[in-house]
């Protein structure tokens, strides 16, 4: 387990929040939920068959049999009426398990949830953005992976945010530099010291041209118009960004090249590959897809994720909700 995890669980058991799992009828979730509970992780609820699922610790709550569904459609029929949506159609949709889990949020009897594992990213974030809408002052949702790769010497202590690999297909240098911006704050909140970010490229500083080069290129100088105070630099090649070696041919003077903890990659295709690359060879510990700019914590899972992933960002999950508490 990485020092991160180790900080995430001791935090998550110092205050203990409520935590909602949508995904009963996944094994992975019942497997996590008697992990969380053993380590006394968070409280739980599963939402669920409860004559199928039994977990000791955990109320199971069936959303088509609650007795809060008719107020919790109720206050989506309120929340959702300039998009025409009616109470029947509202009783509807509570039915659903991840507008449920999201209801329980908006309402206060949850503080977190966590999906995902056997629905995709727009399952849980299309609810989220519905009810909870996005975190004030925020332009953009963009979800980031913590990766704790072993052994490492790179990042700090092999740890890193990298950002966007779950959301924005093919972000413009305006939503770019959002990502770093909010990458930036998220490695603060999480990690507790200063990020160094990088806005990755196939090219450092000019060496290759290019319509992805020229966006990242724009994208950090907007980066450095809007929050001066961040170390932030690009373009840069990875190797540029966390060998210090290789920095100091390619982008000699930086501040960033070569200890880059914060990895922004122009697209969502390039984070994404590049994430499961270190998961899968590097051995690396990958915690998310974890959302910035929602209201309340709500986060997202791989589809391909083990039961022992489910509890590290539950565990996550509680910290963020200690933070708005």
């Amino acid at each position: 387990m990485s020092d991160f995890l180790a900080r995430m669980k001791a935090a998550a058991k110092a205050d203990k929040k409520t935590i909602v799992l949508p995904e009963g009828e996944d094994p992975r979730t019942i497997a996590a939920a008697k992990q969380i509970i053993a380590e006394g992780l968070a409280n739980l609820i599963i939402l669920g068959d409860p004559k199928s699922i039994h977990v000791e610790g955990v109320r199971v709550i069936d959303p088509k049999k609650s007795d809060r569904a008719e107020a919790y459609a109720e206050k989506f029929a309120e929340l959702r009426a300039k998009k025409g949506v009616t109470l029947d159609q509202a009783r509807e949709q509570v039915k659903d398990n991840t507008y449920f889990a999201t209801m329980m949020v908006k309402m206060g009897n949850a503080d977190g949830l966590v999906s995902g594992a056997c629905h995709s990213t727009a399952n849980t974030l299309r609810p989220a953005l519905q009810i909870l809408k996005t975190a004030p002052g925020t332009k953009l949702v963009s979800g980031f992976m913590v990766i704790c790769v072993p052994d490492c010497a790179y990042g700090q202590d092999g740890n890193f945010i990298f950002s966007d690999i779950g959301l924005n297909i093919d972000p413009d240098a305006d939503q770019l530099s959002d990502i770093a911006i909010a990458s930036a704050a998220s490695w603060k909140q999480f990690m507790g010291t200063e990020p160094k970010v990088a806005l990755l490229s196939y090219s450092t500083k000019g060496s290759a041209k290019g319509d992805s080069a020229d966006k990242v290129r724009a994208a950090i100088k907007l980066v450095n118009e809007r929050a001066p105070e961040l170390a932030a630099d690009g373009e840069l090649q990875l190797d540029a960004a966390l060998d210090k070696g290789v920095a100091s041919l390619k982008a000699p003077g930086s501040d960033v090249a070569g200890t880059a903890n914060v990895l922004i990659f122009p697209d969502l295709e390039s984070g994404n590959i590049g994430y499961k690359l270190v998961q899968r060879l590097g051995k690396a510990e990958a915690y998310g897809p974890i959302l910035q700019g929602i209201a309340k914590p709500v986060n997202d899972l791989s589809r391909g994720c083990s039961a022992s992933d489910i509890v590290g960002v539950v565990a996550i999950t509680a910290f963020q909700a200690q933070q708005l508490a």
